[in-house]
């Protein structure tokens, strides 16, 4: 977990640092690169895997097992930050996460959540935010502590992980979220108001800066 962690939050505070956003999800890296430019977000794809197998290995297992796990770690790490669009919603789709892990018996699962909870007031009040850096590290994190379950359980929730993301290359994730609307109060919940548009002529009376948004979004 600690490996996992650490690797992917290491190439997302890269891609956050270096990365300009002009091409986003795998077809926008993976299309740059078969036209010869290599991408932070790119990098950061291919350096995310590789964490994801040598943690997966360090943790043991057959080949088959590895391979679920590695899964499971760069999976976790790119899926939770597609989520990481709006003021704590990356933290509470780990929250929701982390329950039903721990729930299954994961107890590895409290070190990383803990951390991310008391990160929350933060990010809702748009004092602070995860970038990529944190919602990749988190969300490996999240990947690795799921290597407990059961290979049924493990092969499940990958498909889960990989249909969510080959999802967001068609679907918007806040569009949906902002026309469902149980999980458009999760979203809302703590978060600031949105600034209230003024009419001509007035001066914008506004509650604060724009909530910041990631450098750059795998």
């Amino acid at each position: 977990m600690v490996l996992g962690g650490a690797g992917a939050a290491a190439f997302g505070a890269y891609d956050d640092l270096a990365g300009s956003g002009d091409r986003r999800g795998f077809r926008g890296h993976l299309g740059a690169l078969r036209q010869g430019e290599v991408t932070t977000g790119a990098v950061k794809l291919g350096g995310i895997g590789v964490t994801g197998v040598v943690s997966a290995a360090l943790a043991g297992g057959s080949p088959v097992d590895v391979i679920v796990n590695a899964g499971l770690v760069a999976g976790g790490a790119n899926l939770l930050n597609l989520f990481d669009l709006r003021p704590g919603r990356a933290i509470k789709v780990a929250a929701a996460s982390g329950v039903l892990l721990g729930a299954a018996g994961q107890d590895s699962v409290a070190a990383p959540l803990g951390a991310a909870l008391a990160l929350l007031p933060e990010d809702l009040g748009e004092r602070a935010m995860l970038g990529d850096a944190g919602a990749n590290a988190l969300g490996a994190m999240l990947g690795a502590s799921a290597a407990g379950l059961s290979r049924p359980a493990r092969i499940v929730l990958l498909a889960g992980i990989a249909g969510l993301t080959a999802a967001s290359e068609k679907v918007s994730f806040t569009k949906v979220i902002a026309r469902t609307p149980a999980l458009n109060w999760l979203d809302m919940l703590g978060r600031r108001p949105a600034p209230q548009t003024e009419p001509s002529g007035t001066e914008p009376s506004g509650t604060g800066p724009p909530s910041p948004q990631p450098l750059a979004t795998i």
